[in-house]
């Protein structure tokens, strides 16, 4: 598939929403605590939790969750959750006209991914938050992109986490790490610029699945990007094991999202395999103590910028060098 030159910047708005949207005005919430110390046991940072209002220290235990207890899951699980987002035509559009994932997918990434832990791990409101939405936005600001297309991107953020731990996480979630996920991504989301963020964790879900359901449809640019994000997963690993980690994505991937790119779906037999061996590593994680160092940002494990964060600021990351 043959792609066009990048769009120059639009004089559109980035988030483009029907005139009735709701603006809202973001809140004003404590930033997260950068040194908090767990309780006793491998349950310490549960217990810490369970203290924390989900409302107003939504920040705290979305650091927790992610930088703390689940890190690891947590960054596989944004990867998918990414990856999901190019099920939906109209966001592969869009990347394939810009291009940089046939040119430069590593660095999309990485981007990508450092942005959004600078958030939670400094909190959207401290100066590197800013700096890092600053960043999003401008990156946003060169297309015309749907409201709906940017809430749907943003949900991920919110649930698939949530699923993913739930499935192969060491423990289950705390009913109050899930909240505060949404809270945590609501607030981003209004500095973001976009409009109508449903104002409940279920009515956000339903949001999510009927988006889905709607718009998961087969596209020759979900195809493109679907197979460019995979070879990006592959670079990863040596070339002898491209075949298996293709069949490792397949496996676990659903139905839906082979469907929209066009990828085959996975055998049962071979995705019980893959399951098991994530469950298995879960069961490994479960007996070590608990982590006193958050990961969430500090041992960033990214290809473009060599010992990030160190050396590094947050309005670094995005710019064409």
């Amino acid at each position: 598939m043959t792609t066009t030159p990048p769009r120059t910047r639009s004089r559109k708005p980035a988030v483009v929403a029907t005139p009735e949207a709701r603006i809202e005005k973001a809140g004003s919430f404590p930033p997260p605590n950068r040194d908090p110390h767990p309780k006793r046991g491998r349950m310490g940072w549960v217990e810490v939790i369970e203290g924390l209002d989900p409302v107003t220290h939504h920040q705290d235990i979305v650091r927790i969750t992610a930088g703390y207890e689940f890190p690891w899951d947590y960054q596989r699980s944004l990867e998918f959750a990414l990856f999901r987002t190019y099920c939906v035509p109209s966001i592969s559009e869009l990347l394939a006209r810009t291009g940089e994932f046939e040119k430069q997918p590593q660095k999309r990434y990485d981007d990508t991914a450092l942005l959004m832990a600078e958030l939670v791990e400094h909190g959207y409101d401290s100066d590197r938050g800013r700096e890092s939405l600053r960043n999003i936005n401008r990156m946003h600001g060169k297309y015309s992109i749907d409201n709906d297309d940017m809430l749907y991107v943003l949900s991920t953020f919110v649930y698939d986490p949530l699923d993913w731990i739930d499935r192969y996480g060491w423990r289950r979630l705390h009913p109050k790490e899930r909240l505060a996920s949404f809270y945590f991504y609501r607030q981003v989301g209004i500095r973001m610029g976009i409009k109508d963020i449903p104002e409940s964790f279920q009515e956000f879900h339903r949001f999510k699945l009927e988006y889905e359901r709607e718009k998961f449809v087969y596209s020759d640019d979900n195809h493109a990007i679907g197979t460019y994000t995979l070879r990006l997963f592959q670079s990863w690993y040596p070339k002898f094991l491209n075949k298996g980690i293709e069949k490792v994505v397949f496996a676990l991937i659903d139905d839906r999202m082979a469907s929209a790119f066009g990828f085959p779906k996975s055998s049962p037999q071979l995705t019980e395999v893959v399951e098991g061996a994530l469950r298995a590593r879960s069961a490994f994680v479960r007996r070590l103590p608990k982590r006193r160092v958050s990961l969430s940002a500090g041992n960033a494990t990214n290809r473009t910028y060599p010992g990030y964060p160190l050396g590094y600021r947050p309005s670094d990351l995005g710019v064409e060098h």
